[in-house]
């Protein structure tokens, strides 16, 4: 008989089951361009509901994923049907009432619902600030009807917190969560803890490497498909293929003790964390089938022993840089394409370089502040090889104050701010030499400081730490820093 299936309450209308089935291999399986047959993909699928794993997750780019779904959400009209969840990628730019219903009503056309039960938001740079546009908008439709609950996908810990305090009710973010990478278990997890949101942990597996038949073999020379070329690259960043194979061998030991494979124990590991609500196991629709495997999840339970001999593992491994989402983001980039860069460059910054005829080595940006023009003063002035950046606050558009009465928050908002700032006129985050921050409350020091060390970290400019009497309306800290660009 199989084992009970675990569930997970993420909101007060959404109990999810806590292996999510997750459809990315259907993009990775339709890369020759030749779709697969609807009909039979939705048969294999439909087989994971009719044995319990009756959570699905997609997204808008997983190729044919959202209407194969649609084929199986058809077959179960009422309450009682699976659970669809999906993610809305839109490139960076303005997110107006128009472009986000357009790109809502698409998910529910595509699954063939009404609803979306989780739409799960993907944004590739905070320099945008249009992020929390989209966000807003979202929470506006999901009163409407149109989404059941907002999740979002590969955000650190400071823009989950960010998105939290400006009263975005986000219930669940999606990011990496595997023995290899263990960035989850950061700041993430505190943050979950405190806020009541849950992980939904894909790469538990890490594309099939944290399985028997990887156990003893060789680095291979080349690898086929996409998921196994993104996991690759994490073996590498948390120490290589020797510090893998360590890992390897305790799962293995661990497993043979408890009668699993490999893949429960390193599945069953990330379950028991308390701040994961599920984890996504993909599924190649009429290759692999993978249930059996996955009813073994909810038979065992990591004991102490097991927990000492993994931690003895990954003391020989390094930890994958950065927090969560990072990979996307700034290098190493751990994607299965590899350097984003050029995707990011190509990304058009919400500021405009604007030339000072009066003073030609000079260029300037404006953000769009009321204050800018009534003051007369730029948000940043590039002179020579030296960017000036004028104190900045937690100002979305023209004057709505982000996240009142959260320091910390309102610091990560604004240090986006300069920093897409800095880029605009030429520079890096790498260029800033000094910052300097401003804050009524000496109580939040640490949470501005943790907000600064999660962008300046490994840069260290010179900076200086301010309680003030006051500031102008409900902010609660200003920042402003200099750049100076070399080569």
């Amino acid at each position: 008989m199989s084992n009970p299936i675990e569930t997970c309450r993420l909101a007060p209308d959404l109990t999810i089951t806590r292996v999510v089935t997750g459809l990315w291999q259907v993009a990775d399986m339709e890369k020759d361009g030749t779709p697969l047959d609807l009909d039979k993909a939705a048969d294999h699928l439909d087989a994971y509901a009719a044995d319990g794993f009756s959570s699905f997750d997609m997204a808008d780019h997983y190729g044919s994923a959202e209407l194969i779904a649609g084929r199986v959400l058809a077959r179960h009209p009422g309450a009682s049907r699976p659970l669809a969840f999906t993610k809305w990628c839109p490139e960076p730019g303005p997110m107006t009432a128009e472009i986000v219903r357009a790109g809502v009503e698409e998910r529910c056309r595509r699954l063939g619902v009404d609803t979306v039960d989780l739409l799960q938001f993907h944004w590739w740079t905070f320099d945008h600030p249009a992020w929390l546009d989209a966000l807003h908008e979202m929470k506006r439709l999901q009163e409407e009807g149109l989404i059941g609950a907002i999740g979002v996908t590969n955000f650190d810990a400071a823009h989950l917190a960010l998105a939290l305090a400006d009263g975005v009710p986000i219930v669940s973010n999606q990011v990496s969560f595997s023995l290899i990478d263990r960035r989850a278990e950061g700041p993430l997890a505190a943050l979950c803890a405190a806020r009541g949101v849950k992980l939904l942990a894909y790469g538990t597996l890490c594309g099939g490497f944290l399985s028997e038949r990887w156990l003893g073999k060789a680095d291979p020379e080349t690898i086929g498909d996409w998921s196994g070329m993104k996991y690759r690259r994490f073996i590498e960043a948390a120490g290589g293929w020797d510090a893998y194979q360590g890992i390897l061998r305790a799962a293995d030991a661990i497993a043979r003790k408890h009668g699993v494979s490999v893949s429960n124990v390193a599945t069953r590991w990330v379950l028991e964390h308390d701040f994961v609500g599920g984890v996504i196991i993909g599924v190649r629709l009429g290759e692999r089938d993978h249930r059996a495997d996955n009813h073994r999840l909810f038979a065992f339970a990591l004991d102490a022993e097991d927990h000492a001999r993994l931690d003895e593992a990954f003391a020989a491994t390094r930890p994958i840089p950065g927090d969560c989402g990072d990979e996307y983001r700034k290098p190493p980039f751990l994607t299965a394409s590899g350097d984003l860069s050029h995707h990011l460059s190509a990304i058009p910054s919400v500021y405009s370089p604007g030339a000072m005829p009066e003073r030609p080595a000079r260029s300037r940006v404006s953000s769009g502040s009321k204050w800018e023009p009534i003051a007369g003063y730029s948000r940043a002035v590039r002179v020579g090889n030296r960017i000036l950046v004028s104190g900045t606050t937690a100002t979305h558009g023209e004057d709505r104050v982000v996240a009142p009465g959260d320091a910390g928050a309102q610091a990560t908002y604004a240090l986006d701010k300069i920093i897409a700032a800095i880029r605009a006129l030429g520079g890096a985050p790498e260029d800033v030499v000094r910052t300097r921050c401003y804050l009524t409350d000496p109580a939040e020091a640490e949470a501005v400081s943790r907000a600064h060390g999660a962008v300046f970290g490994d840069i260290r400019p010179a900076n200086t730490l301010l309680a003030i009497g006051g500031l102008i309306g409900d902010y609660r800290v200003e920042i402003e820093a200099e750049a100076v660009v070399e080569g």
